[in-house]
């Protein structure tokens, strides 16, 4: 270990030297000597989030090419390789040492490791390892977690300065919590992207809460305290007793009200565009820690930043994002068109086709796509004109509400509530199912099961995974009332039944149920709203005419269907033998009540045929 010491410290300078010496933990000093002595970096940068050390980021990341810019000085955009362009689910890995139940991709964790370890070795020769110190959630809260970021991408770490809390000077003290380790190369280059996708590897070492991130640019893939941690965290809340999940954090304004909800949503399902509604109130739209406090849930947002998805934004159905890229602020865009003229675009953004530019694909002519459809933005949350006074508060928001939506074009209705927690937590976010999206490598609108919208995320038995949460609940003096929302729902011709703004209603709805100001239908799923409820909420909040006709379209509710999905749902969980028996009981009396309404209504019900409770 000395050796390695002397090595480390023969990479630093004075100035980084100085600023690695005063990390309290040894233990994370003795693991960045570790990866140093494996990866061989000609140099050491230790970011300690001054406002000098992300200047030298930010500017690397332009010398080196990883990022050019644009006509606007503060913004620039990053190119991924073509093959690079996407959360990449069959080449990320669990690793553990004991078998995980309903994960994809779990591995014994020994010899994952091992191979991690032979693909980093000397991968970083001829460059400079960077090394970052954050922490997930507000700084000096008893919900957040401490993390290291180790990469040799100035790419990388410029996002992660966006997305996060840096707090190297929390590291310089004892921590009560042990910290989450990410290591990230992105291997040889080839015209500045990675150029060994085919030994893309993206390990996640559960046991020992480290991250490995091998020959890939993606953020989603490389940012280690995004989706990585998230898997991570899952993890450890089952053990301490917390939830971390999947989900957007905003406050739902109601005259001088405001109730704060989660929402969990597949990615490219609406989940940002929730969060940065216009009138309402922005904390987070990713990944949130939820505990218990006193009784109540309570909540932080996990990141400081965003990492969105950019296709069709627009100026007309989302102003305020659209407000911000279009400020003078600072911005990373991944994998649109640049022009001539150093102008961004991208598909759906609602202006004139552009004549001419360059994209991941290289030299743009019309007839071409403007970006890839999981085309990025990345920018802080202070950017935002709407950002919650709370979002940084250690103490985090309480939570009155928890959503569950998806890419749902046939079943659910717009919005409806559960009958109780176990109800919701089941019927709704267990029963989760979305049509693939562009956000992870391999075919899209492919109908899968995606529960609580943290499928790909899961690093526990998904049976544990269930429970956890029904335990959870349990405990809950004031629980707050579950949520589904279905965005996606089409009629016989395939037609959108909904529109991209109609979400604030249904969230003014759900405001209202969630304090006890407004009744509600009873529905063989839940409770749903009655037609005078939204047709004044439309009024008051989009000033739009609501038709009683349409009302019955979108809230009919589709039996049939309904009683195929909870089918689907028992049969899917039937593979799993850690599943509680709470579980099936929930999805059979679920099932009874749909049979039941059938045999009474037929197939199609006719909302206005039902009673408000």
């Amino acid at each position: 270990m000395d050796s390695q010491l002397n090595d480390l410290n023969s990479k630093l300078n004075e100035e980084n030297k100085l600023k690695l010496s005063k990390i309290y933990d040894k233990n994370v000093v003795d693991w960045i000597s570790k990866f140093n002595d494996l990866c061989s970096p000609s140099s050491i940068f230790i970011n300690s989030g001054t406002e000098a050390d992300v200047k030298y980021i930010r500017n690397k990341a332009l010398v080196e090419n990883e990022e050019f810019p644009t006509k606007n000085k503060y913004q620039t955009v990053h190119f991924d390789g073509v093959n690079d362009q996407a959360r990449d689910r069959n080449g990320t890995y669990i690793a553990a040492e004991s078998e995980i139940e309903g994960i994809k991709n779990y591995v014994k964790r020994q010899q994952a490791v091992d191979a991690a370890i032979k693909l980093l070795s000397g991968i970083m020769k001829g460059k400079e390892m960077l090394v970052g110190f954050y922490i997930l959630g507000p700084k000096y809260s008893d919900f957040s977690i401490p993390a290291v970021q180790i990469t040799d991408s100035s790419y990388v770490m410029h996002s992660e300065e966006l997305l996060y809390r840096n707090a190297y000077d929390m590291f310089l003290k004892p921590m009560k919590s042990k910290p989450f380790l990410f290591v990230h190369s992105e291997g040889e280059l080839e015209n500045n992207v990675s150029k060994n996708v085919d030994q893309r590897m993206i390990l996640i070492d559960v046991d020992n809460e480290i991250s490995y991130s091998i020959n890939t640019q993606y953020a989603g893939n490389t940012v280690g305290l995004k989706k990585l941690a998230l898997r991570i965290g899952i993890r450890r809340g089952l053990k301490e007793n917390f939830l971390m999940e999947h989900m957007l954090l905003l406050g739902i304004n109601n005259n001088r009200r405001r109730s704060y909800f989660t929402g969990a949503y597949p990615s490219l399902c609406g989940k940002t565009s929730t969060a940065m509604m216009p009138g309402e109130s922005l904390v987070g739209d990713d990944i949130a820690i939820l505990k218990n406090v006193n009784g109540e849930v309570r909540a932080v947002n996990v990141d400081r930043g965003v990492f969105g998805v950019i296709d069709g934004i627009n100026s007309k159905d989302d102003p305020i994002i659209w407000d911000v890229l279009h400020s003078q602020t600072e911005v990373i865009y991944s994998n649109v068109l640049i022009t001539p003229d150093g102008a961004i675009r991208w598909n759906g953004d609602g202006l004139d086709c552009p004549d001419g530019g360059k994209n991941f694909a290289g030299i743009w002519h019309r007839g071409m796509p403007v970006s890839n459809p999981n085309a990025r933005f990345t920018v802080s949350l202070q950017s935002f004109p709407n950002l919650d006074k709370a979002y940084d508060d250690p103490a985090g928001v309480p939570i009155k509400g928890i959503v569950y939506g998806g890419r749902d074009y046939d079943t659910w209705v717009p919005v409806q509530e559960s009958f109780n927690w176990n109800h919701g937590v089941i019927v709704y976010g267990a029963s989760i199912e979305s049509q693939s999206t562009a956000a992870t490598i391999g075919a899209t609108d492919v109908k899968e099961f995606n529960p609580m919208a943290i499928f790909d995320f899961l690093s526990v038995n998904i049976g544990d995974y269930l429970k956890h949460y029904i335990d959870f609940g349990s405990t809950l003096k004031t629980p707050p009332r579950i949520f589904a929302v279905n965005y996606f729902l089409k009629d016989s011709s395939g037609e959108f039944l909904t529109e991209k703004t109609d979400k604030r209603v249904w969230f003014k709805w759900m405001e209202m149920r969630a304090r006890g100001d407004v009744n509600a239908i009873e529905a063989p799923n839940g409770y749903i709203p009655s037609y005078e409820s939204l047709y004044k909420l439309f009024d008051k909040t989009l000033n739009k005419s609501y038709p009683k006709e349409l009302y019955i379209r979108q809230f009919s509710i589709r039996i049939d269907n309904n009683l195929q999905k909870i089918r689907r749902v028992i049969s899917y969980y039937r593979n799993y033998k850690s599943v509680p028996a709470m579980v099936f009981q929930i999805l059979a009396e679920q099932e009874k009540r749909l049979m039941d309404a059938r045999e009474q209504y037929g197939s199609i019900i006719n909302p206005m045929l039902l009673s408000i409770k």
